[in-house]
């Protein structure tokens, strides 16, 4: 059921990642006081495509994604749906199977939200798998201050962070500054699986 708070976003339920990521673009851009062909006109992605995403009819690709929630100033896990914040005082348990999941639909790339209360402390964890052979291709930079640090549970990826590459095995980790575009891709014949801390300094 959707929620009918305007200023709450509309978390997924199963499958219906389409619905619930098209109802938070909706809902960010008519904040934001922006017009589809305005947000397409930021986000370089196309007024017929935005339509879709917010009918829910198109499930976007990681990189049209990322663009949407740039140019909304949101972050995936905002448009996403996730978990909300914890009481003071009170624990927070997310169980694997109420994951919130963004799967691209032309990759087989998924992105886990692993954070039992993302946002708390700036901060958010997040598990990416990367099927064989598959890229996120390059992705925005996000705002000056984002940090991502990650290691390679299994496989091995390669992380592409301004036009320079390293390859990580697994056990491997790398720390870097996101503010410069930056993309993921698994060159190899075996699936690759790393978990993601992406903090944003408040």
């Amino acid at each position: 059921m959707v929620d009918q708070d305007a200023s709450v976003a509309v978390p997924p339920h199963g499958d219906d990642l389409a619905g619930a990521f098209g109802a938070n673009v909706r809902r960010r851009r008519e904040e934001a006081g922006l017009t589809l062909e305005q947000l397409s006109t930021q986000s370089s992605v196309s007024r017929a495509m935005l339509s879709k995403v917010e009918r829910g009819e198109k499930s976007p690709t990681i990189g049209v994604a990322s663009r949407i929630a740039h140019a909304l100033n949101a972050s995936l896990s905002d448009l996403i749906g996730g978990p909300d914040s914890p009481a003071s005082g009170v624990a927070a348990v997310l169980r694997k199977s109420d994951r919130p999941v963004f799967r691209d639909p032309e990759t087989g790339f998924e992105r886990h939200m692993v954070s039992a209360a993302p946002g708390v402390g700036g901060g958010e964890m997040v598990v990416h798998y990367l099927p064989a052979q598959v890229s996120t291709g390059l992705l925005p930079a996000y705002p000056p201050g984002t940090e991502k640090q990650l290691v390679v549970l299994e496989g091995t990826l390669t992380v592409a962070i301004g036009g320079v590459s390293e390859i990580l095995n697994a056990g491997d980790s790398v720390y870097f500054q996101a503010d410069a575009d930056h993309g993921f891709a698994n060159r190899t014949n075996a699936p690759c699986e790393y978990i993601m801390l992406i903090s944003r300094r408040l």
